[in-house]
């Protein structure tokens, strides 16, 4: 069979990755895909919100499945359009995709449905936040609404920061139309989790869980990122806390699904806040999280092109999901200045080199055949290993091969 990735990053390559592996699979194309991509698959230049063409091309080529990597097409209705031409396609259709292209609409369904998360008001008028922003106490987290590439979320540590942050986002509207609707939220302390679930309609199974590093400087330093590594499974996650999490927050969820008549057929990523044992959510995604993805596939032992056509048929079981006990770490290497400005093009050295670990680009491209930044986050370095300690050791010992100009990455990934 054909399958068509879209998606230029970490998470696509590892898609790739994983998906070459099913004997079910001749070819695989990535759209737009990325150097490290086109080293499994055969690149397509095409955008990830260009639906038409991509609809396009998969008539033409004859793709068995599609399987959607960001958010932005999925919340553009890209599986709608694909459903509308008979084509198989892997990820949520438009009115579920909501849960991540308004946080609002995903805190409204939380509240509705029981489901344990942080107090929270919406707010499309900058006075009425200002007015109300001491209730929530400090530190305080404001979210633009809408997407905002994984940056729109501010946890501001006085009032001073949070009102600067409101203008940001609702006056000078730096994440363009996304903040002018911002969420204010009570902060959560304690440790986060990622869960990713295969949902099919019908069920809604978990994954092995993650733990995602946000902040780029080590100790939780500095501004949040899209992401700066992970490592899985999560510490906290024993029997006990599986089973809290199925019964208050996993089948409430499946629950609201099935009452509103929502018709989820794809990944829902399920952020969480977890203490004293008590899992409460901090945001849902409609998709594969990244760089959660990158750890976590490494450590799946299904094929996962049966999942997705499992899930797309609506007859995905537990049983279908097998893990291996090695455990996975991922270190994420980012360009100088990130998430701040920027510089890209930058010669990316001794990749070639890594025999330790798996090396998925996020952020690159191939120019006069060298292999150059093209993003904040340029690459994820993934090791497996019997435990964490020699998961770590890994990776950072491949990492040691690897070089380009400004190169930044987190130490404490899973310590």
């Amino acid at each position: 069979m054909k399958v068509l990735v879209v998606g230029s990053g970490g998470r696509e390559h590892a898609l790739v990755w994983k998906i070459v592996q099913s004997p079910k699979v001749k070819k695989v194309y990535c759209a737009p895909g990325n150097a490290g991509t086109a080293s499994q698959a055969e690149n397509v230049d095409i955008k990830v919100d260009d639906i038409t063409a991509l609809a396009d091309f998969a008539q033409k080529e004859n793709i068995d499945l599609t399987v959607v990597g960001p958010e932005l097409p999925l919340v553009l209705g890209i599986s709608d359009e694909f459903n509308k031409r008979g084509l198989a396609v892997f990820g949520p259709d438009k009115v579920c995709s909501q849960f991540e292209g308004s946080k609002a609409f995903t805190k409204k369904f939380l509240m509705k449905y029981d489901v344990p998360t942080a107090a929270y008001g919406e707010y499309d008028d900058i006075q009425n936040a200002v007015s109300d922003i001491d209730k929530y106490g400090y530190p305080v987290v404001i979210k633009a609404d809408g997407l905002a590439a994984g940056k729109g979320v501010i946890i501001a540590e006085t009032k001073d920061v949070a009102l600067e942050a409101l203008e940001d986002m609702m006056e000078k509207q730096v994440f363009g139309d996304s903040g002018k609707v911002v969420v204010l939220e009570e902060f959560l302390e304690g440790i986060e989790a990622s869960v990713l679930c295969f949902v099919d309609g019908k069920k809604i199974i978990p994954m092995e869980s993650a733990q995602d590093y946000k902040r780029i400087f080590d100790g939780d330093k500095g501004l949040n990122t899209g992401g700066m590594g992970t490592y899985s499974p999560n510490r906290l996650f024993d029997h006990g806390l599986e089973e809290t999490m199925k019964k208050e927050i996993l089948e409430p969820i499946m629950k609201g699904l099935l009452s509103e008549g929502m018709d989820f057929r794809g990944v829902l990523f399920i952020g969480l806040m977890i203490k004293n044992g008590k899992p409460k959510v901090l945001e849902f995604n409609v998709r594969f999280g990244d760089p959660e993805t990158e750890s976590v596939l490494l450590r799946l032992e299904s094929d996962i092109v049966e999942i997705f056509e499992k899930v797309v048929r609506g007859n995905l079981s537990p049983n279908d999901l097998k893990w291996k006990s090695d455990k996975a770490v991922c270190v994420v290497l980012a360009s100088g200045g990130y998430p701040g400005d920027y510089e890209v093009g930058k010669e990316i050295k001794g990749i070639d080199e890594v025999d330790g670990a798996i090396v998925f680009h996020c952020g690159t491209k191939t120019v006069d055949g060298k292999v150059v930044t093209d993003g904040g986050r340029v690459l994820a370095v993934s090791a497996t290993g019997e435990d964490l300690k020699k998961a770590a050791e890994k990776a950072y010992g491949e990492i040691n091969k690897i070089s380009f100009e400004g190169m930044q990455y987190r130490k404490d990934i899973s310590k």
